[in-house]
């Protein structure tokens, strides 16, 4: 375990995660309704005396709220440690920042592992499903909860980066700036293919039983773990998992895979982050999130016209791509501009060259971290942080 000594000077430290229930009944875009929730978060800096420096960062599919610092006991930061801290980004000498884990999560927030109250039982496969959309109105009643009428920016990457889109559209009054980062306005067929694939993978368990394997205790893990080596493969990039992995073995060279051991490192590689996800995550809460990307589409209420969606919108926005993102590519960030373009709303494009893939907004890629810097100093000298 780390020491606070051995912590980075830029880190938030040792962080604590906190949680509220609301008793007031959710109705969700599904047609169903929770009559509670709880949502955890996590808060990181100071709110100033008028309220004004808060920023909330949206998660993607499978993260939640621990965004950065350290929680004891564990030696892995949060998800965004690489833009949240003194002198980071969100630097949080200047914003108070908050994230929350979205509702259907498994880690805190009401999902299909907490206990339905109408059977005294884990929701399981009876959890209804949820939107971007819904994600939003609970973090509004998070914003209320803390005294936040409007949010400094509201800020994300990939399933974040559309909340944060979502967020300018239905609430418009309530954020000052939106950070869409490594997003789209829509999933491509391609990419709800590779979804629908992962929830196969998990479903064709033949330990998921329709969803109720905690209750037959059990656990599709197979599944789980194949959906997540599929899905990290698509979060990489070609040159990425060339210059990482190449085709490196393990054994011999002339081993040739006796009953299919691994033998390449990248086989290592994937099989261990699949193993560790199916530790840490939910395999319902997983059929949740990636139905919730496929359903993404603001603009289906207009039809099909994005510039229209985003016509009330009143946010400044930062959009950001890399170019070696192939699951939500530059030309998805672009068309996200020209719509706001067409409604002359205030936009500041970056496409940042990086050959991380998709997992680039996650890193410190020196570019990236620049432009992301410069945008939010500008959003703190307006609120005077």
């Amino acid at each position: 375990m780390s020491t606070p000594q051995s912590l980075p000077s830029d880190s938030v430290g040792y962080v604590e995660p906190a949680s509220v229930h609301f008793d007031e009944a959710l109705s969700l875009e599904s047609g169903h309704t929770l009559s509670g929730y709880t949502l955890a978060y996590e808060t990181y800096g100071t709110l100033n005396a008028d309220r004004s420096n808060a920023v909330l960062v949206c998660h993607a599919l499978s993260g939640d709220h621990h965004a950065a610092g350290y929680r004891e006991g564990e030696r892995k930061p949060g998800w965004w440690e690489a833009c949240i801290g003194p002198g980071k980004p969100l630097d949080t000498n200047r914003f108070f920042v908050v994230c929350s884990n979205n509702i259907g999560g498994c880690h805190g927030s009401t999902g299909p592992t907490s206990i339905n109250p109408t059977t005294g039982e884990a929701y399981g496969a009876d959890f209804p499903m949820v939107t971007v959309r819904d994600w939003v109105k609970t973090q509004a009643r998070l914003a209320d909860h803390l005294g936040i009428e409007t949010w400094a920016a509201v800020a994300g990457g990939s399933l974040g980066g559309m909340q944060a889109l979502q967020w300018a559209i239905d609430l418009p009054e309530r954020l000052a700036h939106a950070i869409v980062i490594a997003a789209a306005p829509r999933l491509s067929a391609q990419n709800i293919a590779f979804n629908e694939v992962a929830r196969q993978a998990i479903r064709s368990d033949p330990a998921f039983h329709e969803g109720r394997y905690a209750a037959a205790g059990d656990q599709p893990a197979t599944g789980l773990m194949l959906a997540r080596m599929l899905g990290h493969i698509t979060y990489l990039s070609e040159a990425a998992m060339g210059a990482k992995f190449g085709r490196e073995r393990r054994g011999e060279p002339n081993d040739y895979g006796f009953h299919y051991d691994v033998e390449f490192e990248v086989e290592s590689y994937l099989r261990h982050q699949g193993q560790s996800f199916v530790d840490r995550f939910d395999a319902n809460t997983y059929l949740l999130m990636t139905k919730a990307l496929d359903y993404f589409d603001p603009a289906a209420a207009t039809g099909g016209d994005l510039a229209t969606a985003l016509a009330g919108a009143k946010a400044r926005f930062m959009v950001t791509s890399f170019t070696s993102d192939w699951r939500f590519p530059p030309s998805a960030s672009r068309e996200i501009v020209r719509a706001l373009l067409d409604t002359n709303k205030p936009v500041s494009y970056a496409e940042i060259r990086a050959d991380h893939g998709h997992d680039a907004f996650l890193m410190p890629v020196p570019r990236y971290r620049s432009v992301f810097t410069t945008y939010m100093q500008r959003v703190a000298a307006e609120v005077g942080a």
